[in-house]
């Protein structure tokens, strides 16, 4: 998100000018639409999420009060949306690590068709990584997930993080201190790709397709384009080390949003409806 240098842009964007505002809602379709895909496991639930955070952001634009920096003012819209989002595949199908620990220790993974539809196994392997550590996150309760993905994701520092979740910056450090060691506990017991345990993305590749978590013919995060945490997170204020862990969330990655987004965006705001709100 862009650093704080954006309140002449905001100013001009308040004033009515058009190019302000959509120069402020292009650099926020990136952090917004990956801290949805954080908190909701999927791509086509993260773009719907993100198209209505990005409307609430320009139609209250008005109400933005200048008493916290833009960027927190943002953050809160987006996290209260997205912790009360009952609209996902995850909302009504809850997870556990525990599942998840009894699949992969008792997965039949063996003795399976080949079901790759003639796509290269390494870029579904691929898939299937980032797929499947994404979807982990939905073991974790809302509030958990998003001080997870604020602080591994984000880097948020827990002065902005606490202002945002409405909570102490030391109750904030605590709290991200434990669910990264819950999230990095499982990954060296199960997980091979980064951790001690002996689950291989490359042998659950036909198992992925037959359970239906892994498409061959819709592979979103092989096919999308990686951006720098910098490009996304220009906040002011870096989240202090607080464990040494950082490492093993290495898969938590972003990603350009899809072109739908910005076109939806762009169309909203040439539309009759935006004229409404700027009349109102």
């Amino acid at each position: 998100m862009e650093k704080e240098k954006t309140t002449e842009p905001i100013e001009k964007a308040l004033e009515g000018d058009g190019e302000a505002l959509e120069a402020i809602i292009g650099d926020l379709q990136a952090p917004v639409f990956n801290l949805a895909l954080r908190m909701l496991g999927t791509f086509a639930d993260a773009e719907d999420a993100a198209q209505e955070i990005l409307l609430k952001v320009i139609t209250n634009l008005s109400s933005f009060r200048k008493e916290s920096a833009f960027s927190t003012w943002v953050f809160s819209i987006a996290v209260n949306h997205l912790k009360n989002y009952k609209k996902h595949m995850f909302a009504h199908l809850p997870l556990s690590f525990e599942f998840y620990g009894e699949d992969i220790r008792n997965g039949k993974i063996h003795d399976l068709p080949d079901l790759t539809q003639n796509v290269e196994k390494n870029i579904l392997a691929e898939e299937l990584k980032m797929s499947c550590t994404n979807v982990m996150l939905q073991c974790l309760d809302a509030d958990s997930r998003c001080i997870f993905v604020l602080g591994t994701m984000f880097r948020l520092d827990s002065r902005m993080a606490g202002e945002i979740l409405g909570i102490t910056p030391e109750a904030y450090r605590q709290r991200l201190s434990r669910v990264r060691k819950k999230m990095a506990d499982f990954l060296s017991e199960y997980c091979g790709e980064y951790g001690k345990g002996k689950c291989k993305c490359a042998d659950r590749i036909n198992y992925a397709i037959q359970s239906h978590r892994l498409d061959p013919s819709h592979t979103d995060y092989t096919s999308a384009k990686e951006i720098s945490p910098e490009k996304m997170t220009n906040v002011k204020e870096a989240m202090e080390e607080i464990d040494g862990l950082a490492q093993s969330f290495s898969f938590v990655k972003a990603y350009e949003p899809p072109e739908r987004l910005s076109r939806y965006i762009k169309d909203f705001l040439g539309s009759d409806s935006m004229a409404a709100v700027k009349n109102s």
